[in-house]
């Protein structure tokens, strides 16, 4: 087989089963005229709640952990601007951007530098904000075992006679989800804020 028809085949076939099936598995199973498992390579019809980043773990040689890392940022960026919502964007987007973004971007390549290559690969941003009242904002989870890494949290603080503030912060697997780690506080208004992705 063609050397580029054998790696398109991979990489298809790899992004189709997220990875359940390896092309030798498949290649073995074709080349032995043995009937492939159907339900192996069914693409999993219910909706996932991580942003799969495929792309960017295609292959082993062509992983780039900081364009991996710079991924996850972006992801995380887009899932703080959903939590957000259009009431509340607006208003916070330019110091969110300036203060706290710089801050979840470190403590997302801290954490990443931890982990070894293989391992790193199956970190992912969950996909969908905490609504309401809720404080999460996004998770990173490890997608094979289903476990949180970080969890990104925003809490509404109303000190007396100082308004209402947005403090961000975060927690980690690392210290059992226990600690507190500021990402920094924004001033909302003296006014009560709308609920999150209003």
């Amino acid at each position: 087989m063609n050397k580029w028809l054998r790696k398109s085949l991979f990489v298809i076939i790899s992004i189709l089963t997220f990875g359940l099936v390896t092309p030798t598995q498949l290649m073995n199973s074709v080349n032995a005229e043995t009937p492939v498992d159907q339900d192996v390579l069914e693409v999993p019809t219910s909706e996932t709640n991580y942003v799969h980043l495929e792309s960017y773990i295609e292959e082993d040689s062509d992983f780039d952990r900081e364009e991996f890392v710079d991924e996850l940022v972006k992801q995380a960026e887009e899932q703080s601007y959903q939590k957000f919502g259009s009431k509340i964007k607006p208003v916070i987007e330019n110091e969110f951007r300036d203060i706290i973004l710089p801050k979840i971007d470190l403590a997302i390549a801290e954490t990443a530098a931890q982990f070894p290559q293989e391992d790193l690969k199956n970190l992912t941003i969950t996909e969908q904000p905490g609504a309401g009242m809720s404080e999460k904002i996004f998770n990173v989870k490890n997608r094979v075992t289903g476990k949180d890494i970080l969890r990104f949290h925003v809490r509404r603080d109303h000190p007396p006679h100082a308004g209402y503030w947005f403090n961000f912060h975060y927690h980690t697997c690392f210290d059992h989800f226990q600690v507190h780690h500021e990402l920094g506080s924004i001033y909302w208004d003296k006014n009560i804020p709308p609920k999150w992705m209003s």
